[in-house]
């Protein structure tokens, strides 16, 4: 049974007798240790500037020893001494932030699963709290980590409350474990943290780097801005502006401090952003740079094999020179309404290494490819050629360049694919 006792109200006044205010700094005192706020900035990648700060715990004993905050939170067992923690560590940050003279940047701060499973039982308190230092509403994201939470219709009840508040709400940690898309989708966040998993793992395998991208997007399509966490190394912040993520934290940008009354509110620890971008450009560059030489040799025999087909050539006889190239994987023709006219040709060299499991998706005859960006880019603009960015072959599982061209020819009027090997 769940220690709830309905008479104790754990609202803004109950929770005073735990603060202790020396200057316009707010410390905590709860069971001999002493709370107090540090910043971390959360750094705008586009705007090469903080655009907020998340506020974390700093807890010691009477010793002054440290003591970890989810220590500090796990001795805490019940509800109401968790909740207690909880929002004493959000009085204390709102108190505390003020000190930066910041009128602008967000303030991000956590609230822990107990507080949303059990938080209502013990009486009105961040609405409160927001009045009292008559602090805008929407300058405030609440982070959510919301694996430990099971009860859907729960969490969107709290979320909900926040949101009729004006504050932002954010998913801390996705990706993590538990974290779901489906989550994603029902409770709608504005923000989503990624946790710092993806860039460990990205940066030991380039498959995990190039997914990373993808889950920004499908992110940014589900209404949701996107932070990285944990960015430590210049490679990860590097990983961080490929994805196209939106804002970036962690210590290679700025580390948390506790002085807040010294601090300047913008660019604490001012990033090199401009040699940042610069090396980023540069690198992008290069690769741009990279494929177009790869494929530069490849436009002209792909140029070459459509005037053939123009010409009544049939589609061997025009595609013998790219079929012999080694890293030619295969050549088909597509009518202009994206349905595959005829089998695939498939190159000798590509013969000989294909991957038999993938065998039930080697007859592509009257496959229909119109959903291809590539495709109907090729049907709208005739005569010019299309080469798309690398990508997985569904008919083969590897990554692929295609080139692609409308022949504009009369009856036969069709579309002339490539796939190149990357």
């Amino acid at each position: 049974m769940l220690d709830i006792n309905p008479t104790i109200n754990l609202n803004l006044p109950a929770l005073e007798p735990w603060t202790r205010e020396k200057g316009n700094y707010l410390t905590g005192i709860l069971d001999n240790a002493r709370l107090h706020t540090a910043l971390q900035p959360i750094f705008s990648l586009a705007h090469k500037r903080v655009v907020g700060y998340e506020a974390l715990l700093r807890a010691q004993d009477k010793n002054l020893n440290r003591i970890s905050p989810a220590r500090l939170f796990q001795r805490n067992g019940s509800p109401q001494k968790t909740i207690r923690l909880d929002r004493l560590c959000r009085y204390i940050h709102l108190h505390n932030f003020r000190n930066l003279k910041d009128e602008m940047s967000w303030l991000f701060l956590n609230v822990s699963p107990e507080t949303i499973i059990n938080g209502k039982h013990y009486g009105s308190f961040f609405k409160h709290l927001l009045e009292k230092y008559d602090f805008p509403a929407h300058r405030i994201v609440i982070e959510v980590v919301e694996y430990p939470i099971g009860d859907n219709a729960l969490l969107s009840e709290v979320i909900d409350f926040y949101k009729s508040l004006g504050c932002l709400i954010a998913i801390d940690d996705f990706g993590a474990g538990h974290s779901n898309f489906d989550r994603i989708w029902t409770l709608q966040p504005d923000i989503v943290k990624l946790d710092r998993s993806f860039l460990v793992k990205a940066s030991a395998r380039d498959s995990v780097r190039t997914m990373l991208s993808g889950i920004v997007t499908l992110l940014h399509q589900s209404g949701a801005l996107v932070l990285i966490e944990g960015v430590e190394t210049e490679d990860q912040a590097m990983m961080a502006i490929e994805s196209e993520a939106d804002f970036v934290q962690g210590f290679f940008f700025g580390r948390p401090f506790t002085d807040l009354t010294s601090r300047s509110p913008h660019n604490p620890e001012n990033p090199d952003f401009e040699r940042l971008f610069d090396t980023y450009k540069g690198f992008a560059g290069q690769e741009e740079q990279r494929l177009e030489r790869k494929l530069e040799r490849y436009n002209t025999l792909f140029a070459n094999a459509v005037d053939r087909l123009k010409k009544q050539s049939s589609l061997m006889e025009a595609t013998q020179k790219l079929l012999n190239d080694p890293k030619v994987l295969r050549c088909y023709q597509v009518r202009t309404d994206g349905v595959q006219m005829g089998p695939t040709l498939v190159s000798r060299f590509l013969k000989t290494r294909k991957d038999p499991r993938y065998k039930p998706l080697d007859d592509a005859n009257s496959a229909d490819w119109f959903r291809r960006h590539y495709l109907r880019r090729a049907i709208l603009h005739p005569g010019q050629l299309q080469i798309t960015r690398p990508y997985l072959s569904i008919t083969g599982a590897h990554m692929c360049v295609t080139l692609s061209m409308r022949c504009a020819s009369g009856p036969k009027d069709s579309i002339l694919c490539c796939d190149i090997f990357v």
